[in-house]
């Protein structure tokens, strides 16, 4: 009840404000467990797609979001419950792999929608990065749910790092075609068989979207975006110091 209530008031102002436009929602299917597998553009993904899903849909958040102290952090915490966020524990890479994978194989138990970002953190630059074999490939291959691919479109644009007021205009979904797993039943331990299914979700993905798609993690060009703007800092104050001693030496001269 409280989730509707909450999908009522967050989604239908998202819809008036924002008017997002969608394509696909007859894959979406009316009852039964799914795996909504997405690109990852924008904080605003999570909040976006169930907006325009009349089901409820399940996504996993880190517990911070849960556990903050005071007015505000209880206050978030109903937020991020009432959207339908579940709190995990990302204090250890693997803790938080398997607590993510049980998390979605009980919304599937249940009947329910499971959505996952296969790129495991937000795309840096608005492509698409290699998925994270580990959860979504388990999940599926646990659970025999169908795995829905669904494409973000701008929401990125709408907030983009460090802009704190939101731009009005309209973000797009795009949901495909149910894919089947089922053949690959009981094999969740092949490493093999959870890279293949997790880069067939990917490039169902890549079609939908039109994305660049890259092959590499995406926290690794996260790594490699943070080194390079550390190197070009560092040029450029050693270009400064060198401009500063040269005015120096100016003047000097000029003195004499």
């Amino acid at each position: 009840m409280f989730y509707g209530a909450m999908k009522l008031s967050i989604g239908g102002s998202l819809k008036l404000a924002f008017r997002p436009w969608v394509e696909g929602l007859e894959n979406i299917p009316a009852e039964g467990p799914a795996i909504l597998a997405s690109n990852h553009l924008s904080f605003s993904d999570s909040f976006f797609l169930p907006a325009v899903l009349d089901r409820k849909v399940t996504f996993i958040a880190k517990q911070e979001y849960f556990t903050s102290p005071g007015v505000k952090g209880k206050l978030t915490a109903a937020f991020f419950k009432g959207v339908g966020q579940l709190p995990v524990d990302r204090s250890g890479a693997r803790g938080a792999g398997e607590a993510a994978i049980k998390s979605g194989i009980e919304v599937l138990e249940r009947g329910e929608l499971f959505g996952i970002y296969p790129e495991g953190t937000r795309s840096p630059d608005g492509r698409l990065y290699r998925g994270k074999p580990g959860g979504l490939a388990r999940v599926a291959l646990a659970t025999g749910a169908p795995v829905i691919p669904v494409a973000m479109i701008d929401t990125e644009k709408i907030q983009p790092p460090g802009k704190v007021i939101p731009k009005l205009m309209r973000p797009g979904i795009r949901i495909g075609k149910p894919l089947d797993f089922s053949r690959y039943h009981g094999m969740d331990g092949d490493r093999f068989i959870l890279r293949s299914v997790t880069d067939e979700v990917m490039y169902e993905i890549m079609k939908l979207s039109g994305q660049e798609y890259v092959d590499i993690y995406a926290t690794a060009a996260k790594r490699q975006i943070a080194e390079e703007a550390k190197r070009k800092a560092q040029e450029e104050k050693e270009a400064a110091g060198e401009e500063g001693e040269g005015t120096a030496a100016k003047r000097r001269r000029l003195r004499k």
